[in-house]
């Protein structure tokens, strides 16, 4: 299923499903997702989650799909609407959706997959013993972010100049993988230089930025909003020839070069067990929070050969996803 598709599916029932499951199933408890983004594998390893606590979507439970495209600053009406409402849990994939959960209530249940340490952000107050009304995953993207730059090196080992796209809108996201980034490049001998962008134009920006300036590389931060917009990334990538890192396979599947980072449907999936888990009784107090332990390489070889990359035999041996 193509992005447009599936924000179309989703949209639909972030628009519909509220009024139609509260005037046809009044005692349906109602659990409200908040991401800045998905996908439809995402959204059904969510409700593979669910189901193994036996919850079935329109069944037994109500779910509301708040997909917010990247826009970042539409979490506080949306958190202050689903607290408003005592929705029986709300889902936050991802760490700013998360942090606006925590700030909205102290009493409304929230799973969470934070890409941070949860208790520094200040969700929980240990791993083990989460002790208030959050806990989830965590899913490490900063965290590799330095690994990811190191398998980019051992791709393109000619590329010095690397550009790195960030969204200073996920300012949490974005300082983390800076710190990561510019204290591994120079390690590697690598040169970087920071492109910010919150918006489809600015993205624009920043490639037009290129004509003039043209790195050898690009590194595109983990966020939401890259992910979101991974067919315009990967398409004028490809369109001024310039090899690309991206931290999900989302990318690659679109067209992109490589990517490493955490399966994240695997965390979708997380947050649906814990969701249902709470939904039969479980406090979040009590529900140790999980660490991501799975990470995936994926190569485009499509892409590879028409930018004259020869994929080195070792990363092929590594990568866990090839698409020809």
């Amino acid at each position: 299923m193509r992005r447009r598709d599936f924000i179309t599916l989703v949209g639909g029932l972030a628009a519909g499903s509220p009024l139609t499951a509260r005037a046809q199933q009044p005692a349906l408890p109602v659990v409200g997702i908040v991401s800045a983004n998905s996908t439809a594998s995402r959204v059904a390893a969510f409700r593979r989650g669910l189901g193994e606590a036996g919850y079935i979507e329109g069944q037994n439970v109500a779910v509301e799909y708040h997909i917010l495209e990247g826009h970042l600053e539409r979490l506080p009406a949306v958190m202050a609407d689903l607290v408003h409402r005592q929705v029986a849990v709300i889902a936050t994939p991802g760490t700013a959706p998360g942090i606006a959960a925590k700030a909205a209530t102290s009493t409304v249940p929230i799973v969470f997959g934070a890409s941070e340490d949860p208790v520094r952000l200040g969700l929980v107050s240990s791993l083990a013993r989460p002790g208030g009304n959050a806990t989830g995953i965590n899913f490490f993207v900063e965290e590799v972010a330095a690994k990811r730059l190191r398998l980019l090196h051992d791709l393109v080992p000619k590329a010095v100049r690397i550009a790195v796209l960030v969204n200073p809108a996920n300012a949490t996201s974005t300082r983390t993988t800076l710190r990561e980034v510019q204290q591994a490049a120079p390690t590697i001998g690598l040169q970087t230089r920071i492109l910010n962008a919150s918006t489809t134009a600015e993205v624009d920006a920043a490639f037009a930025s290129f004509a003039h300036d043209r790195p050898d590389a690009i590194f595109v931060a983990g966020d939401g909003f890259f992910d979101n917009n991974a067919e315009q990334l990967t398409t004028f990538a490809a369109r001024d020839r310039i090899p690309a890192t991206y931290d999900n396979r989302h990318h690659v599947e679109f067209g992109g070069l490589m990517s490493y980072g955490t399966d994240l449907t695997d965390m979708w999936h997380q947050i649906g067990v814990y969701t249902g888990q709470i939904l039969k009784g479980a406090k979040p107090a009590d529900l140790p929070v999980v660490q991501s332990t799975k990470f995936e390489l994926a190569l485009n070889l499509k892409t590879a050969k028409a930018l004259g990359i020869e994929v080195p035999p070792t990363l092929l041996a590594l990568a866990d996803e090839v698409i020809e």
